[in-house]
Order: C-alpha cells, then sequence, then structure tokens
C-alpha cells in the first residue's frame, strides 16, 4: 500500500489521464494515496470510513465532476464581497485568464507573489475535480520593451523572448505548474485588430492620424470596477496624455507605427496594439467573451482592468466575467517596492540564496489580498520551517521503509481523529477565500504528533504507530501539493535547504565539521565556555548544532541574531 502511495503522490503535480487517455480529476486520483476504505478505529465498533479526508464523498456517473463537500467562496473585486463560488458550466470547463508579464527584465518577487496567488487557486479548483483552462499571456511587444532594446542595442523580440524564458524558469522553480495555454501579444495580431473594428462599428472608439483611441464618454459603466468616478479618472499610466484626446481618461486601442519600433499592416495604417486590448481579444480568443475569472495584480484594477471591461463589453454586449480576483501588493522592509528606492528584488536574486519553496511558502503565510511586507528575517523563517517540514517527512519515509509494518489495516482513533481535523481545517480554510496561511497551520499538529511518534519513548511504544505515521504522511503531502510545496523528492530538498543556509552563512560544510570536531573536544576537556561559543558562533550565522546519541549533527536555522529579534517583537 505505502509503495503505490508514493507511487500515486509522485503524479500529484500533473494533469493526471486514464489509460485511454480521458483526464482523471485531480481530487479522484488522490483518493490513490489514501487510507483504504476497511480501515476501522481501534478499540470501537466498525463504522464506515470514507475513502479519503481529501476526496469526494461521491462521485458523478459518466466521469462528471465529483459531489464537493465544501463550497468555494472567493472575494470578488467588482461587487466588492466573498461570493460563493459557481461556474458558468457546473460540469465543464471553468474558465481562467490572469495577465501575464511583459517581459523586458528579470521578474521580482512582485511577479512571484501574484503567479503563485493564481497557482494556488489554480490547484485548489483542480483538487474540486473542477476541469480548468487557465490562460496566461505574455505582452511581448510594449513600450517598455521596446526602450529596454534600443538600451541594451537589441531587438525587441529577442530581448522579450529571453526575459519570457527566464520568467518560466522562475515560475518552474517556485513549482507554479504551466497554464495550459500561454499567449503572446505578437501572434495574435489578427484578432486584435478584428476587436478593434468591432469597437469601432459600436461607436465606442475613434481614429487620429493612425492612432485609434477607446472613447470613455461613449461607455457610461466606465469606473464600475474600480469604484472610479469618470471625473477622477487619469490617462493610462503607460504613456503621456495626448492632447488630440477628446477626453484625458481616452486610451489607445491602436499606436501608429513610430521610426525604429516594431509594426504591423492595419486598417488604420502600420502601427502596434495598446496594452489594454490585447489582454481582452486573447481572453476572448481562448476563453470566448464570457467566463469565470479574471485576476493579476491589485495594481492591475485601475487603468487596466477597468479598460478591458470597457472595450470587451463595446466588442460583444454579452462580454462579462463572473469573478475578478486581485492579489495585494508587496512590500520590501515596510516600504513600496521601485526600483528608484533601490529596493527592487528579483526572483533570481532571492533562490541564489534561499530555496525558491522556501520563498513560496513565505509568500502563502499571508493571505493573497493582503499586502506583505519582504524581509530577510521573514525569509529566515520559512526556510526553517520548511526544513522542519521536509525533515519531519522524510524521517517518517525512512522510518515506514526501513521497518516492517505490522499486519491489518485499522489505525487508532486519535490519529484518525488528527487525519479528519487536518482535512477539516484545510478544506474549510482553503473554501474561504484561499486562506493559505491557516491551511499551512493545519499541518503544524500532524507534524507534531509525528515527531512524538518518531522520537519519543512514549510515541515508540504506541499500537499501529508506524501506520499512523504513513496515514499522516500521506495527508500532509496532500495538502503540500496542492500548496505546490510537495518537492520531488525530500532528501533532495533538505539537501537543498543545506546548501543554501551554507551559502549564506559564507562557509563550507567542512568548516562546520571542523567546528564541531573541536567542539567535541572542548566539552570532553569540560572546556564547557568554549564548547558554547563555538555553538553560539554558527548560531549567529544561522547554522544550529544538534546533540544525539550518535554525536552532533548540523541543520540550518534562524540566524540567533535573528531569532532574538523575532521573539522580541511577539
Amino acid at each position: 500500500m505505502a509503495a503505490a502511495a508514493r507511487r500515486a503522490a509522485g503524479l500529484l503535480p500533473l494533469l493526471l489521464s486514464s489509460s485511454s487517455g480521458a483526464r482523471t480529476p485531480l481530487r479522484r486520483a488522490l483518493s490513490l494515496i489514501s487510507p483504504p476504505r476497511s480501515y476501522r478505529l481501534l478499540s470501537q465498533p466498525a463504522r464506515p470510513f470514507s475513502t479519503s479526508p481529501f476526496s469526494a464523498s461521491a462521485s458523478a456517473s459518466n466521469g462528471a465532476a465529483a459531489e464537493r463537500t465544501r463550497e468555494l467562496h472567493l472575494y470578488n473585486t467588482k461587487s466588492r464581497k466573498k461570493e460563493h463560488f459557481r461556474p458558468r458550466a457546473p460540469d465543464g470547463e471553468v474558465g481562467m485568464y490572469v495577465c501575464g508579464v511583459t517581459p523586458y527584465d528579470d521578474s521580482h518577487i512582485g511577479h512571484a507573489r501574484a503567479y503563485v496567488a493564481f497557482d494556488v487557486l489554480y490547484r485548489y479548483l483542480r483538487y474540486l475535480d473542477y476541469e480548468v483552462r487557465y490562460v496566461r499571456n505574455f505582452t511581448d511587444i510594449d513600450d517598455k520593451i521596446i526602450a529596454r532594446a534600443n538600451q541594451l542595442g537589441e531587438d525587441p523580440f529577442s530581448l522579450s523572448k529571453r526575459f519570457s524564458d527566464d520568467f518560466l524558469s522562475d515560475m518552474a522553480n517556485l513549482q507554479c505548474l504551466p497554464p495550459s495555454v500561454e499567449p503572446r501579444v505578437s501572434d495574435h495580431i489578427d484578432q486584435i485588430i478584428n476587436m478593434i473594428k468591432q469597437i469601432l462599428d459600436d461607436n465606442c472608439a475613434y481614429v487620429v492620424g493612425g492612432d485609434v483611441y477607446f472613447s470613455v464618454d461613449n461607455f457610461p459603466e466606465y469606473g464600475e470596477l474600480s469604484g472610479r468616478k469618470l471625473d477622477d479618472n487619469r490617462a493610462g499610466e503607460r504613456v503621456a496624455v495626448d492632447e488630440r484626446k477628446r477626453n484625458p481618461a481616452d486610451f489607445a486601442l491602436w499606436k501608429a507605427a513610430k521610426d525604429g519600433e516594431p509594426w504591423w499592416e492595419s486598417p488604420w495604417g502600420p502601427g502596434r496594439p495598446g496594452w489594454h486590448i490585447e489582454c481582452s481579444a486573447m481572453s476572448a480568443h481562448y476563453l470566448g467573451h464570457s467566463f469565470d475569472i479574471h485576476g493579476g495584480g491589485e495594481d492591475l484594477i485601475f487603468p487596466h482592468h477597468e479598460n478591458e471591461i470597457a472595450q470587451s463589453r463595446a466588442a460583444c454586449c454579452d462580454s462579462s466575467i463572473n469573478y475578478w480576483i486581485h492579489n495585494g501588493f508587496v512590500n520590501v522592509n515596510s516600504q513600496k517596492m521601485s526600483k528608484s528606492l533601490g529596493n527592487f528584488v528579483t526572483i533570481r536574486k532571492v533562490i541564489e540564496m534561499y530555496h525558491p519553496l522556501a520563498l513560496r511558502l513565505f509568500l502563502l503565510g499571508t493571505h493573497y489580498r493582503s499586502p506583505i511586507n519582504y524581509t530577510i528575517e521573514q525569509l529566515n523563517v520559512a526556510s526553517d520551517r520548511l526544513y522542519y517540514t521536509y525533515q519531519t517527512l522524510r524521517d517518517c519515509e525512512e522510518s515506514c521503509q526501513q521497518q516492517h509494518k505490522n499486519s491489518g489495516d485499522s489505525l487508532p482513533a486519535s490519529t484518525l481523529n488528527y487525519i479528519q481535523k487536518l482535512h477539516d481545517e484545510f478544506e474549510t480554510s482553503m473554501s474561504d477565500d484561499l486562506h493559505t496561511s491557516v491551511a499551512l497551520a493545519a499541518i503544524s499538529e500532524p507534524l507534531k504528533v509525528m515527531n512524538d511518534l518518531l522520537h519519543t519513548r512514549k510515541g515508540k511504544k504506541q499500537e499501529k504507530r508506524l501506520e499512523s505515521l504513513a496515514a499522516l504522511e500521506e495527508k500532509i503531502r496532500v495538502v503540500l501539493s496542492v500548496l505546490g510545496l510537495l518537492p520531488s523528492s525530500y532528501h533532495e530538498a533538505l539537501q537543498q535547504l543545506r546548501e543554501k543556509a551554507l551559502r549564506r552563512a559564507s562557509i563550507t560544510e567542512e568548516h562546520v565539521l571542523q567546528k564541531i570536531e573541536e567542539r567535541t573536544a572542548a566539552r570532553k576537556a569540560k572546556q564547557y565556555e568554549k564548547s558554547d561559543e563555538i555553538r553560539k558562533e554558527l548560531a549567529a550565522v544561522g547554522i544550529a548544532l544538534m546533540d544525539g546519541p550518535d554525536g552532533t549533527t548540523w541543520r540550518p536555522s534562524v540566524p540567533l541574531s535573528e531569532e532574538e529579534a523575532v521573539v522580541v517583537k511577539t
């Protein structure tokens, strides 16, 4: 059973398929790694036990979505309240469009925050057995790309391709699942031109010298997403105000060609698309004019998403998005992150020194709609927590592999209660607008129970100890998978965390082992002051020494000075 469970668990990050090629719902696949139906409470009368606390209570026939035990609620920016998620096609595909990057530079932790948040939504929808068509675009032609390319003497498309590839590498390191489709603006010029024609036909746009502008005065609903009144609106943030506009809030749908810039032929002359029209055209092309979820950072509410609504409705009066979802900002040391302040932090810079999943864990520790404050201290805490989690699960894995489990299929009542409690807290928190911080907190108690079973005298004597360990590990594995925190190997992840800790401390493992030998010699010589100095010296740089019956080992930790600061703040 355990071997089969691990094989099944290894498939979790993927879209599972049957031998016939039909897609298996993720939540149904999760039942493959759960206790069998015959599990019973010890010392109690037999009673039914579902295939898995994490699988649906029943499955519909003919491959339809399984019955959902929790109703998902999401905060809708447009209605300014949490709403019960009801997809347009209950037994069909959920359509989700998330605005992607403009690839003119390395991606930063603000990008990480956004795409980790929507990756969790994507994973949780699949966990709930929804089919999801997830579209995330690349704006591969834009003023910023052109300016950067000119600065570097590089072709704009070559530059955007290079940074797009780097972005995809960053997303893979953060364990963000690939979207269903990743369209690029340059491949969808025909769709963009056709949409602009429709907007002109609806009398919501006008042509000025080869440029095409959207007329906000001709769209009375303008401002309904952001709550802004038309008089309060400012022009788009990416270009200066054009005196030829009928209203300063009018925005460009098509920009006439300029010398040295890429351009395409159009009915209005050579040029290129404006920023906002791109997402309207590509979302309509892949998801239709009406779909379920449109997402992005809070900074996109106005003007980008406001303008998307206006131009999409002008092109098709039936255009409608059910849920507008936005993630909060990232601050750095309590200041807004910006290049001008010199606190611009790229994903690549972070993962040079920290495991990518430590960054992901840090981001998930705050609700996606709340602002998050990035500090090295909090990243160290996240890295330490990740190491503790993986070490516990690795110890459990090794113990279950090396020792023979007793026959039988029963689990103690206490273990089943821990599993059910984890299930309830996980689904309740995630179904309440993706409260990932609460979901993460839910695994704390099971991890402590596992450590007691692994290392305490009382725990080692518990009946069905190994079976309990295996069942708890499998349940935590499911939670980590949905949160995107399940590594391909606990052992490899632990080794990577150790390597990053050594790099941050600017020391080698050989140096640490030498210090351990010096400390051991000092203790034997009863030079306890010197022994404590060595321990504190290493602790100050994030290396904790662990004394045990088999000698002294080391593990990464929060640097001692930072740990003391966190305690004081708390």
